[in-house]
């Protein structure tokens, strides 16, 4: 997997909301998502979650030689320093 980590929002950072951000993908044959829904997480995180992994691209899954899209659950967590 390749792409850009999620920038943590300027307003959820300052009200301390932190969380994981649950989100259901298709990974096409090519190996970008084709498919991408927010099922669960901080409304606030959200976003960020979204556009980030938008923009992540996969190494294809091949079964028997064949390249074939996927079903997954992805997780972002966005935690603050301490």
């Amino acid at each position: 997997m390749s792409g850009i980590q999620p920038v943590y929002p300027d307003l959820p950072r300052r009200m301390g909301v932190q969380g994981t951000v649950f989100l259901h993908a298709i990974i096409a044959t090519d190996g970008h998502i084709s498919e991408l829904k927010v099922v669960d997480g901080p409304p606030l995180l959200q976003k960020a979650a979204y556009e980030a992994v938008s923009q992540w691209r996969y190494r294809p899954y091949v079964l028997n030689g064949q390249a074939v899209s996927v079903e997954t659950t992805i997780q972002v967590k966005f935690t603050l320093q301490r």
